[in-house]
Parts: structure tokens; C-alpha cells; sequence
């Protein structure tokens, strides 16, 4: 297991396409939701308990070998939101195309394959770390990671809060990504006996509202 591909896979410059999504946080802001440091931190938080969660699970499972067919079903089940279900297979669209490049691997073929309009990012993300190498805490972290990285980068941005204070959220929430990377992969492991829907489904209504209010705006700086 390569250490460095973790590094890769997680790095922000990875052209996997997610620096134009902000993961919900542009409506948040111009809703008012998120104002500055301590109201971002709220958002990530409960982001990261919800989105992540479901995310790091379903990119811990596909690690492990559970269906990938059965996995984005989970996933399209665990959306609400047309507007994100559309976001999460243009950004698994996009993975594809770099972890093909990067890591090249019949499974990652195949999905293409079989979803050529793209399958749910964070199961195209399991599979990009089981062609790098990599196990299934590893694409949790980065999923977890991904579930508030982006709406803290995002809100600099949107915001122009400081970059300073953006990463102290990001900090201040490391042990709670342990706690739901642990939590996630124990999830995965179950859905290996007793199917996907062992996966957590944990919800953002919220979220969720926020992404259909987003996708109707005429003029936005995101994608999502």
C-alpha cells in the first residue's frame, strides 16, 4: 500500500473536478446560513455527520469488493435531490477519467462500461483507491475529508473569510473525521454479509432543499 497514492488521490490539484462544487455551500451563504468561520464550521460539521458519512461508507464498501451495481443504487437511494444525484455522477464522470489515466484498472473500465454517464462519485472514488492500493479507510478520509474541504474552500471564496480561519475548521474537525471514518468502514464490512443496506443512510434535508434552490439560479460561481 502506497502512502504517496493517498497523498495523490487527495490532493485538491487531483483533476477530479470537484473545485467547481461547493458542496451546498453557496446557498448556504447567500441564504445567510453561513456567515463566517463559526457558522462554517456548523455547516461542515453537520455536512461531514450526514453527505460524508453515507459518502465514506459507500467508498469504504466499494474498497472492499461489494457490488459496484448495488453500491450506486445505494447511493441513488440516499439522494434525494435530483440536482445531486446529477452533481455526483458528473463529478464520478470526471474521477473516472483521471483514475483511468492515473491508475489504470480493468474494474475502473468496466464501470465506465457500464455507467457511461457517469456512476456515483464516492463509489468511483472506492474503486480509484482499490486501483491505487489503497484500503478502505483510506477512501473513507478522503471522502470525509472532501465533505468539508469543499465548502470550507468554497466560503473562502464566497466569502473572502481568510484561508487562515477556513483551515482552522478544518482542524478543529479532525477527530470527529476519525470518528465517522471508523464508523464507516464498519459499515462497509457489514454490507459484505448483509447486503447495502447496512450502509448508513443518514440525511440532510437541508441540504438536500438547498441543492434544488441552487440548481435554479440563473447566475452562480458553482456547480453545486
Amino acid at each position: 500500500m502506497s502512502r504517496a497514492a493517498l497523498l495523490v488521490l487527495a490532493d485538491g490539484r487531483f483533476p477530479a473536478g470537484g473545485h467547481a462544487h461547493s458542496g451546498g455551500a453557496e446557498e448556504a451563504v447567500k441564504a445567510g446560513r453561513v456567515t463566517g468561520a463559526e457558522s462554517l464550521e456548523a455547516f461542515c460539521r453537520g455536512r461531514l455527520h450526514t453527505a460524508g458519512r453515507v459518502a465514506a461508507s459507500l467508498a469504504a464498501a466499494a474498497v472492499l469488493g461489494v457490488d459496484p451495481v448495488a453500491l450506486d443504487g445505494a447511493a441513488d437511494a440516499r439522494t434525494p435531490s435530483p440536482a445531486l444525484r446529477v452533481a455526483s455522477r458528473k463529478l464520478g464522470r470526471q474521477l473516472l477519467r483521471a483514475a483511468r489515466a492515473t491508475w489504470p484498472s480493468g474494474e475502473l473500465d468496466a464501470l465506465g462500461v457500464r455507467f457511461p454517464k457517469g456512476a456515483h462519485q464516492p463509489v468511483v472514488l472506492g474503486l480509484t483507491a482499490r486501483a491505487a492500493g489503497l484500503g478502505p479507510a483510506d477512501a473513507a478520509y478522503c471522502a470525509v475529508y472532501e465533505s468539508v474541504s469543499g465548502p470550507a474552500s468554497a466560503t473562502v471564496r464566497l466569502l473572502s473569510l481568510d484561508p487562515f480561519d477556513a483551515t482552522g475548521v478544518l482542524a478543529r474537525l479532525g477527530s470527529e473525521m476519525d470518528l465517522v471514518v471508523d464508523a464507516a468502514v464498519e459499515a462497509a464490512r457489514e454490507a459484505l454479509v448483509a447486503g447495502v443496506d447496512a450502509l448508513p443512510a443518514s440525511s440532510a434535508p437541508l441540504l438536500e432543499i438547498g441543492a434544488e434552490v441552487h440548481a435554479g439560479w440563473g447566475v452562480r460561481l458553482f456547480a453545486s
